[in-house]
């Protein structure tokens, strides 16, 4: 299974903004650009702008370029809104579910947890971290993993989590209770530069 291993706050230096919730990747000395100093180069070109967005977006949901080409076009053959329907794809994997409910403190520990088998959907063990939930399914976690998961939300306090979920912290189960909209991702980026560097 292909995946990145590199060093992870470095992303975030790369497109200078947090691609993770956590203090190391939030720090303000971690958003200068790469090198001892910062690269003090010239501005971005169009190109360059397109291209750090759609980095952005990848580095964020933890997924490969391989991957982000094929969402997008599978994004482009459904209906509505291209950019929309993309972070829709993307917010309904089931790594990013395990973000958002807080059961997972980062995209890569939510990625292990589910790779390792420690999720239920609907009862069925999903072992796939890109595996797209729909509305009205039900995530559980393992009996097992249970103390692991406590540990998470109780150090992610004051956690958020986005009205598109439900979800019951004495049982450790969520629910998806409709389509994530746009001002429901806590992430911000301009999906039509994003479109306009495939085109």
């Amino acid at each position: 299974m292909a995946r990145y291993t590199g060093p992870k706050v470095k992303l975030s230096r790369r497109v200078g903004v947090p691609v993770a919730d956590t203090p190391k990747h939030t720090a303000k000395r971690q958003l200068t650009a790469p090198g001892m100093h910062g690269f003090r180069g010239k501005r971005n070109k169009p190109y360059g702008v397109r291209k750090d967005e759609k980095q952005k977006l990848r580095y964020h949901y933890g997924v490969l370029e391989a991957q982000f080409r094929r969402t997008l076009a599978e994004a482009g053959r459904m209906t509505g809104n291209t950019g929309e329907v993309l972070l829709q794809l993307l917010e309904r994997r089931l790594d990013n579910l395990l973000r958002r409910t807080g059961f997972a403190r980062t995209i890569w520990a939510a990625r292990q947890i589910v790779a390792h088998g420690h999720v239920r959907v609907n009862g069925q063990k999903v072992d796939r971290p890109s595996f797209v939930i729909s509305v009205g399914d039900v995530i559980t976690i393992k009996d097992k993993t249970q103390k692991l998961i406590r540990d998470n939300m109780e150090s992610l306090a004051g956690h958020v989590v986005p009205g598109w979920l439900e979800v019951n912290p004495a049982e450790l189960t969520a629910k998806v209770t409709s389509l994530p909209t746009s001002d429901q991702i806590p992430f911000d980026v301009n999906t039509n530069l994003i479109i306009e560097f495939y085109r």
